[in-house]
Formats: structure tokens, C-alpha cells, sequence
């Protein structure tokens, strides 16, 4: 199941930039204990599903998982062996954008131990770097 908008204004964005810290979702909320991203970067909406999955199967029926990001920025790809010019490519993925100081997994009726776990394979599913916070811990 591919996560992606059901619409959006536009269908092309440009690609922006990714600069300074998270302005949201910087604290732990809905969960007991959260994922929050220390790098940045782009998360696809592949990984974000690839990152619930091993959290769901490492709980087995226990506990609730809260994702805290969406993949809402399209990004554009051109053909393979396309020459130069002809405007820009169609839109191919969608990904989140992701700062410094971003939740972006919470879990909560679960162990601290399970909860550290669970997390510590979600995060492997990820391309940057993040660290385990419970909701009392600020960045």
C-alpha cells in the first residue's frame, strides 16, 4: 500500500530546501515513546510503510503506533536515456521532509524495552540517523 495524497493543488513542486530545525512535531504527544529524527532528509512514502511493519510485527498485536509524518511532496523523475531539455519529468515518488528535532514514529501500550526495540528496527528502514525519546524528553 503506497502512502500518497489523494490530491493536491499542484502536481509538480519545486524541490526546496531542507535547512534549520523542525518547526513541528517536535514532542512526544499521542505515545508514550517516539522516534525523533536528529539528521535530515527526504523519507519516501515506501520507507515510511517499510518502518510501520517492523514495528506492527515486533509488537504482534500489542500497543498502538502513531505516525507523525506524510509523504506530500512530489518528486519528479525523467525517463532513463532521456536527453536534456523538454521540460521537467513526471511526478515518480512522494516523500516526506524531514528536519532536525522531527517525531516520526510514536508507540504507546507497550514495555520501555519493547518500545526501544521495536524503534531500533523502524529506524534501520530509515536513511537518516534518530534517536529513542520518551514524551517527558525535549530537543
Amino acid at each position: 500500500m503506497a502512502m500518497l495524497p489523494s490530491r493536491t493543488k499542484f502536481r509538480k513542486r519545486q524541490k526546496g530546501s531542507l535547512k534549520g530545525l523542525s518547526k513541528a512535531a517536535t514532542f512526544v504527544d499521542f505515545g508514550d515513546y517516539g522516534m525523533q529524527a536528529l539528521g535530515r532528509g527526504w523519507i519516501t512514502g515506501q520507507q515510511i510503510e517499510a518502518a510501520r511493519v517492523a514495528i506492527n510485527r515486533h509488537f504482534a498485536r500489542k500497543g498502538k503506533v502513531f505516525i507523525r509524518i506524510f509523504p506530500d511532496k512530489p518528486i519528479s523523475k525523467k525517463p532513463a536515456e532521456t536527453r536534456m531539455g523538454k521540460g521537467k519529468g513526471s511526478p515518480s515518488s512522494w516523500v516526506a521532509c524531514i528536519r532536525p528535532g522531527r517525531i516520526l514514529f510514536e508507540v504507546s501500550g507497550v514495555t520501555i524495552a519493547e518500545a526501544r526495540q521495536a524503534l531500533r528496527l523502524a529506524a534501520a528502514k530509515l536513511p537518516i540517523k534518530t534517536r529513542f525519546v520518551t514524551r517527558l524528553e525535549r530537543f
